[in-house]
């Protein structure tokens, strides 16, 4: 089964929560009963955070329809306003020289890959794209702001209105 880094990093932080307050619950219960009261305080905790679990894992998967993804494509639409604006901060340094061409080409290869994403509305995408062409060009540092901050109207404008 594939599974996500994001996916794994979500369920490694959740177990080490829960070991956590389980831990928690055990040095309580030492404090008020000793060893037997360490394994009933553990006990009892394991049991609160497995209810509150399955009941919350119950009101997760039934979101409202289409409001979750609708949200998604919006932060997403943030992040490549910030990846296309740090890209042009990438072409056009304040200080001649200040970044490499290294770090260049990385920026420029997350502001593609950002723009690319199918869940973005197609307006953000356009934008994104004709954004990106003119900061390739490198020739005018005002043109590039003004398409940046195009996208950063269009991005603003397809938002739902949450």
């Amino acid at each position: 089964m594939n599974v996500s880094p994001g996916t794994r990093m979500h369920v490694l932080l959740t177990m080490v929560m829960v070991v956590c307050v389980v831990a928690g619950g055990a040095c309580f219960g030492f404090a008020f009963g000793g060893w037997a009261g360490a394994a009933v305080g553990a006990g009892t905790t394991a049991m609160g955070v497995g209810l509150g679990g399955f009941f919350h894992s119950r009101i997760a998967m039934d979101p409202l329809p289409g409001v979750q993804a609708d949200m998604v494509s919006e932060g997403i639409a943030d992040v490549v306003v910030m990846g296309v604006a740090l890209y042009e901060a990438a072409v056009f340094p304040v200080i001649p020289g200040g970044v490499s061409e290294r770090e260049q080409r990385a920026r420029r290869t997350l502001a593609y890959r950002l723009a690319a994403y199918d869940g973005l509305p197609r307006a953000v995408r356009l934008s994104a794209a004709g954004a990106l062409e003119v900061i390739d060009e490198g020739l005018d540092k005002q043109r590039a702001r003004t398409a940046v901050r195009e996208l950063t109207l269009v991005v603003y404008d397809s938002r739902s209105g949450y």
